[in-house]
This record gives C-alpha cells, sequence and structure tokens, in this order.
C-alpha cells in the first residue's frame, strides 16, 4: 500500500515464546512489512527469547523460512531479507528459573535509552512468571512495555488474577493487552465512518437502526489443538473478546477526543450496559457432526462424550437511550460454510412507501462492515430498475472498496499486527483492551455461561452449514433472518 508512513524511534522487541507458531506465522511478517515500508527502522532489535536454541544464526534461519512460507515473492526481497535479519538476536531463556535472564539484561544493555517492550507469544500460564521475571532482572523501566495474547483469563476470577499479576509489576499504561480484530483497517475504517461524518452518526441509535448482526464465522475446526480448545469453547475463546470488542465499536457513544483512555472509557460503557439474556432461547450452542469427509468436533476434540459448544448464536441488548429495543444478533463457529467476519447494520424500512405494489417495495438499507477475507463497506439501497416499463424498485450495493475510494493502488492490505505492534511501540494503547474492560466482559460472559445446562448437548449441524436449526430460529421468532453466510 502507497501510504503516509511516520517511522519510529529504534526499539528492542523482546519476543518470549519467539520459536513459536505466533510469532513465526504473524510476528516475524509483521516486522518484515514495517522494515519494508520504512516504519520501523534498520536499527531496531528483535530479540527472541525461548527455552531452548541453537543461537542467534539458527533463529535468523527459522526466521528466514518464516517469510518464506508467508510473504509473497513480489514482497521479498534479497536485499530486504538480509537488512531484516540482520535485526534479529537470540536468547535461550528459561521463564520459570533464573537461567538465561543475566544473558538478555547484558544484551538489552548495550543499546539505552530505547523503548523496550516484551511480547509474550506463550501459553498464558508463563504470563505472570514472565511478568516478575522481567521485574525481578531490573528489565522493565518506566518506558518498558509488555503485551499480553489472549485467552486473558478463563472466567472473572482468572482475569482478575492476572491483572492482579501484571499489575505488582507494570503500571496500567505500560500493559497491552491485544486483540488482532481491532487492529484491522476496516475495524478502524468503522470509527473514521461513524464519527469523521455527518451522513450516519445521526442514524446511529434505535429510531433508525432496526438490528445488527455481528458474524465470525470460520471454515476450519479445531484440528490441531482439539483437547485444548475443548476446555473453552466458542463462548469463551470468540464471544469473550473478539465478538463484544466488535460490539463495543458499533454502540459505543462518541468519544470526547480519539485518545486511549476516552476511547475505552465508551466501550466499558456499553460492556456495563449489557443486559441479561431474556430467555434462554436467547442463547443458542452447537457442535458440529461428521459431515462427508469431514470430523466430527468429538473426533477432533478426542472426545467422544464432549458437550462444549464449537459454535454460538445469540441475541442479546444494549440498555441505553441509543440502543433500547434494538436487539443485537451474535453469532460465531467452527466448520461453517465459509470464512467471514463482518458487521451488519439493518437499518428500518422507509415509514410509508409512495410506489406501486406492482413496481416493488423499498427494501431497508443495509450497511455491512466487512472484516474478512475481503476488507471493505457496502451499503446497499433501493434504486429504480433501469430501462423502460414504468418504475420499478431493485436493490444495487455501492461498494466502498479501499482501492477505488483512496485513488491509490492498494497491493497488499496491512495484516493487524502490523499497526498493533507499531502502536505498542509508539505507546498508543487506544486500540488495546483496559484492565476493567476484560473484567467487563468476563462478568457478562460468566453470567451467560452459568444459564447453560453443562449436561445438556450442543446442537448438532453439518459442517459446511450455517450452523444449527435453532440459531435460524433464534431470528425467525423476530421476524428475522440471518444475512447469509456466501460461499
Amino acid at each position: 500500500m502507497v501510504s503516509h508512513v511516520v517511522p519510529v524511534e529504534p526499539f528492542d522487541l523482546i519476543v518470549f515464546g519467539a520459536t513459536g507458531d505466533l510469532a513465526q506465522r504473524k510476528l516475524i511478517p509483521a516486522l518484515y512489512h514495517r522494515l519494508a515500508d520504512g516504519q520501523m527502522p534498520d536499527t531496531a532489535r528483535v530479540i527472541g527469547v525461548a527455552r531452548s536454541g541453537e543461537g542467534t544464526e539458527a533463529f535468523r534461519a527459522l526466521a528466514s523460512a518464516a517469510l518464506d512460507a508467508h510473504i509473497t515473492p513480489a514482497h521479498l526481497t534479497g536485499d530486504l531479507r538480509r537488512r531484516f535479519l540482520s535485526c534479529l538476536e537470540f536468547v535461550a531463556l528459561d521463564v520459570t528459573g533464573d537461567t538465561g535472564w543475566d544473558a538478555l539484561r547484558q544484551l538489552l544493555d548495550t543499546q539505552e535509552n530505547r523503548v523496550r517492550a516484551f511480547y509474550m507469544s506463550v501459553a498464558p500460564r508463563f504470563f505472570s512468571p514472565i511478568a516478575h521475571g522481567i521485574r525481578k532482572a531490573g528489565l522493565g523501566g518506566p518506558d518498558a512495555r509488555i503485551v499480553v495474547e489472549k485467552p486473558l483469563g478463563h472466567d472473572l476470577a482468572s482475569a482478575r488474577a492476572l491483572n492482579q499479576h501484571l499489575g505488582e509489576c507494570f503500571s496500567e499504561h505500560q500493559i497491552y493487552r491485544i486483540d488482532h480484530y481491532l487492529g484491522k483497517e476496516t475495524v478502524q475504517n468503522l470509527m473514521a465512518l461513524r464519527f469523521a461524518n455527518t451522513l450516519f452518526e445521526p442514524l446511529w441509535n434505535a429510531q433508525y437502526i432496526d438490528h445488527v448482526q455481528i458474524t465470525v464465522a470460520e471454515n476450519v475446526g479445531i484440528e490441531g489443538r482439539g483437547p485444548y480448545y475443548d476446555t473453552i469453547g466458542a463462548m469463551r475463546d470468540m464471544v469473550q473478546n473478539h465478538l463484544l470488542q466488535l460490539l463495543c465499536l458499533t454502540a459505543m457513544e462518541p468519544p470526547a477526543q480519539f485518545e486511549p483512555d476516552a476511547v475505552r472509557d465508551e466501550k466499558l460503557k456499553v460492556l456495563k450496559a449489557l443486559e441479561p439474556l431474556a430467555h434462554k432461547s436467547d442463547a443458542v450452542r452447537g457442535q458440529y457432526r461428521a459431515s462427508g469427509k469431514s470430523r466430527s468436533y468429538r473426533e477432533d476434540a478426542e472426545n467422544p462424550d464432549s458437550h462444549t459448544e464449537s459454535f454460538v448464536a445469540l441475541r442479546l441488548g444494549v440498555s441505553n437511550w441509543r440502543w433500547a429495543g434494538v436487539p443485537f444478533y451474535l453469532r460465531t463457529g467452527k466448520r461453517l460454510r465459509n470464512r467471514v467476519s463482518e458487521i451488519v447494520i439493518q437499518f428500518r424500512n422507509v415509514p410509508h412507501s409512495i410506489f406501486s405494489p406492482e413496481g416493488g417495495a423499498p427494501h431497508s438499507n443495509v450497511l455491512a462492515i466487512r472484516l474478512q477475507p475481503d476488507e471493505g463497506i457496502t451499503l446497499s439501497v433501493t434504486i429504480k430498475d433501469p430501462g423502460p416499463g414504468g418504475m420499478r424498485l431493485t436493490d444495487t450495493q455501492l461498494d466502498m472498496s479501499f482501492s477505488e475510494g483512496l485513488k491509490r493502488p492498494v497491493d497488499r492490505m496491512p495484516d493487524a499486527y502490523e499497526r498493533l505492534v507499531m502502536d505498542v511501540i509508539r505507546g498508543d494503547q487506544t486500540l488495546f483492551m483496559r484492565g476493567d474492560e476484560v473484567e467487563a466482559a468476563w462478568k457478562w460472559t460468566d453470567m451467560v455461561i452459568s444459564g447453560w445446562n453443562p449436561q445438556e448437548a450442543p446442537h448438532p449441524y453439518d459442517a459446511g452449514s450455517s450452523g444449527p436449526e435453532d440459531a435460524l430460529m433464534l431470528m425467525h421468532r423476530d421476524g428475522r433472518r440471518w444475512r447469509e453466510i456466501a460461499i
């Protein structure tokens, strides 16, 4: 993408778990692209930390293989590869003991007066030991930042415990709780769409909006992490974080200014305004079954008696003046028809149609914000069908694609991690969750889960479908329909 790039100052990014999947699949390619676009300076250092390893050269070889696997040849040049790999260092360190901390401190001390960002690309059980290890080793100065990935707890109690442990070692302004959905270009464009234009915000309320749908559908199962996923399920894995964060950005009031705490204050108000589910039928749990060549969830989870959900659909409300009476429908699931993430704003019908029934009735407008796979925004409007023969109405899509709207070529949409890692270096927490946000989300999630019967099996659904029939009925009884998950 050709855009205005503001370089950051030289920094040290210390990646715990640097040889793992997330670091190799997301962080290494993201940092390469930031170097290629001129945002990351050549003097920055990416210091890989893992319990075992053969040293810096072996780590660079592993990173080089990651570049080959995850970056298209058109963006991978020999000179850039050499420049990027020269930024990499490696330290073997046991985060549960004392081995390696001295070596890391000595390496960091060779460069002074620069931002240190510690990225925890590790299992949650290591978050607290690493935070305390950093403090004990004297590595966390006033400019230090620490980044933690989800899951941020398993429930409200564990989330509070994690916040307490992190708070013993770092101030809240140094803690970056990452949700990569918030780094997606279209999610940020949702805020620009609402708060930088007079067109939508006056209509963004219960008077004009009929309902909101938020869908995060995946066409893959839980292969490779079945036993782990079976301990959490879709509600904890996706709804508590990704979907509730998207709901907050959709429903929040305009902040006084676009700065971290102002934005997060408004998101917190939404979480606190979430209503308890009115009926048991407002939550539908599903589990994919064997279909064709696809294995069942229970086979993937290696648990023939599992009652863990791989699909969730919810109907909920936000108890405030703006959204009173407007239902929010959330759904997410594995092994669905396609990989789709979108926010759909369904506006109300016109109060009175002046057109004859023969020409067709005008349909309600639909604003769809697509997060994946093709990021963009579309608006469905009713127009006259071109040609003679009277006034015939038809629907058309106004496609607000980035390449057309920006009048410049977009050959690559930056990954969310590129933006978020650079925000950590800049010290911008706007797109990161605050501790009280995490706890408020868990409080509501725990309340929903507590209403479920753990002995009741989720509704089965076929792989490649849109989910269980009961999820369709969730909206059908309101006289509404889910937006189709297109193939």
